[in-house]
């Protein structure tokens, strides 16, 4: 079951949807409001498309390898768990500083194993910090075990985002 009033949003997306796109431009949007939108989102799609795939931290704009370039004779790419773990402890610092929202560009392998930026996602929701994180639609159902059922399922478009954005800090400045 999903609670429109949850401060837990999962963007669900098609293998042909961009996710990273539509966090990021809220994101910016909430920080150029005025807000503080805090964590991190991939920039691009897949390794083959971009060698060098990296990760912006968008509450400072500060691109990050997070993943473990193989070489030139090789496909694809290989998440680099240290320097995600180092994004992570730069995303606390953001959090422990202040955050109206914090935004994950993945729940993928790691998050699902209860490792990589899974306990930000806590430290975030126990700070009363609204959380919204990328989900692939096959691993939707690995996401509902992770949240406990607590979470709200949104489009991802940002329409979606925007309407679950504008529930969540009307319900959050009132308290």
């Amino acid at each position: 079951m999903f609670d429109s009033q949850c401060d837990l949003a999962a963007l669900v997306y098609e293998p042909h949807e961009d996710p990273d796109r539509v966090l990021l431009a809220l994101a910016s949007a909430l920080n150029a409001r005025g807000y503080r939108a805090v964590g991190l989102v991939q920039l691009g799609h897949h390794c083959v498309d971009a060698p060098t795939l990296t990760a912006t931290l968008v509450h400072s704009g500060e691109e990050l390898p997070i993943f473990q370039e193989l070489g030139a004779c090789t496909s694809g790419c290989r998440l680099d768990v240290g320097r995600l773990l180092d994004a992570g402890e730069r995303i606390a610092q953001a959090i422990d500083e202040g955050a109206d929202l914090v935004v994950f560009n993945r729940f993928g392998r790691q998050e699902r194993e209860g490792k990589g930026l899974a306990y930000l996602i806590e430290r975030a929701l126990s700070a009363d910090i609204p959380v919204v994180i990328a989900v692939p639609s096959h691993r939707f159902a690995d996401w509902i075990r992770f949240a406990d059922g607590m979470s709200v399922k949104l489009r991802c478009n940002r329409r979606a985002l925007d309407r679950w954005w504008k529930t969540v800090s009307a319900r959050n400045t009132v308290a």
